[in-house]
């Protein structure tokens, strides 16, 4: 591995297309090759990533009993915390550390059992001498008043916010200095276009995207699953539109396509409703730029329509959500629904109404803001590059 690599991580791999898309897309920005620490090559090499970038698994102690007692008694009893993550990372630190890292997972802020990783990586990379960066973030403001936090987002030579409400934060917590805003870079992603399924009407579709995630974040047990049936059994009778169920996270324990098969279930025998398969994150953008419509809980199958100027309805449950909509149309009202506060079957359809009846207006949006959205978005790789000099 060549030393004016640059280095990716906190990276979970690419079964997670969103994941997979701002490293693809880092990747390309980059002025000089990157080495990415992933959590899962097999996946990388599976989809897009393959050949964009050095892929170095993390080493994995939970998987080694001895190991996981042997750092677990090293944090304990030695007080060296960050004795597991120099192993985890040990491909590159040490000899063979890079003078720039840059922690690429976007929304990793958002939750609570990453944060100890994450404060012990951003400390002990730059313990060794090399500047960090926060790249494409997302963080909910009440964070921002942890003392704790404040010191590792100090750490960071720079912080780069995906949106404004984290920037502003940002910035009152004291941060302005080192805090750029800049889009997330996966609005940048290339796509792919795959032959389509029968059913699958290229301009007339509503593409659909549920998660497990969003499904437990609801506050009425059973209430995001009847909005969704409602909403397609509301578009198969009153439009001549057909649904495509898009997945976009496809993890063992988080996968979309549990609660999508069982929509598709419900309405196959229509004819109408089709369920497209696992594939890259490119082609999954293929297929959302074909509809006319989107309605997306995954973020980055959101920033996939936005990107392809669909008029897109966010069922979200965070900061990211609300910010990347209010940066785009000027409020995130009417263009995120928070799935927290969904108390009745028909909130969906109500959503999704008023983005048809406005679809010129809101697709007119979409074109007039992107060139300059996506011409700021390019700054990430100038401002990388300057830091890896």
């Amino acid at each position: 591995m060549k030393k004016d690599k640059i280095v990716l991580y906190m990276h979970a791999g690419s079964g997670n297309h969103g994941c997979e898309a701002i490293a693809n897309t880092v990747c390309k920005m980059l002025p000089k090759p990157a080495i990415l620490v992933t959590n899962s090559a097999q996946e990388d090499e599976k989809y897009s990533l393959k050949g964009l970038c050095t892929l170095v698994e993390e080493k994995k102690i939970r998987e080694h009993f001895f190991l996981h007692v042997y750092y677990y008694l090293k944090e304990r009893l030695l007080h060296d915390p960050k004795a597991a993550l120099r192993y985890r990372f040990r491909e590159v630190t040490g000899k063979n550390l890079r003078s720039l890292t840059v922690s690429i997972g976007g929304d990793n802020y958002c939750y609570d059992l990453l944060l100890k990783d994450l404060k012990l990586a951003n400390q002990m990379f730059t313990e060794l001498g090399s500047k960090t960066v926060l790249l494409g973030c997302s963080i909910e403001p009440e964070l921002l008043t942890d003392p704790d936090i404040i010191d590792d987002m100090k750490r960071y030579t720079s912080i780069i916010a995906r949106e404004s409400i984290t920037w502003q934060a940002l910035v009152e917590a004291g941060l302005k200095d080192r805090t750029y805003l800049i889009p997330d870079p996966a609005f940048l992603l290339d796509m792919v276009k795959k032959p389509v399924p029968e059913a699958f009407i290229e301009g007339n579709m509503v593409g659909l995207n549920i998660s497990p995630m969003v499904v437990e974040k609801e506050t009425i047990t059973g209430i995001t699953m009847k909005n969704y049936r409602a909403l397609i059994n509301h578009i198969l009778e009153t439009t001549d539109m057909n649904v495509a169920l898009i997945p976009h996270v496809i993890w063992k324990n988080n996968d979309d396509r549990t609660v999508l098969k069982s929509l598709y279930k419900d309405f196959s025998q229509t004819g109408r409703v089709v369920l497209i398969e696992d594939c890259s994150c490119e082609e999954l953008k293929g297929y959302i730029a074909r509809c006319r419509f989107f309605i997306g809980a995954r973020t980055h199958s959101t920033i996939a329509a936005y990107s392809s100027l669909v008029p897109t309805l966010v069922v979200g449950y965070s900061v990211k959500a609300r910010g990347i909509a209010a940066d785009l149309f000027g409020t995130w009202e009417n263009y995120v629904l928070p799935v927290q506060s969904l108390s009745r079957e028909g909130e969906l359809i109500d959503g999704f109404e008023w983005l048809k009846n406005r679809e010129t207006a809101v697709k007119a949006r979409l074109r007039k803001v992107m060139p300059a959205y996506l011409e700021r978005t390019r700054q990430i790789g100038k401002i990388l590059g300057k830091l890896a000099d």
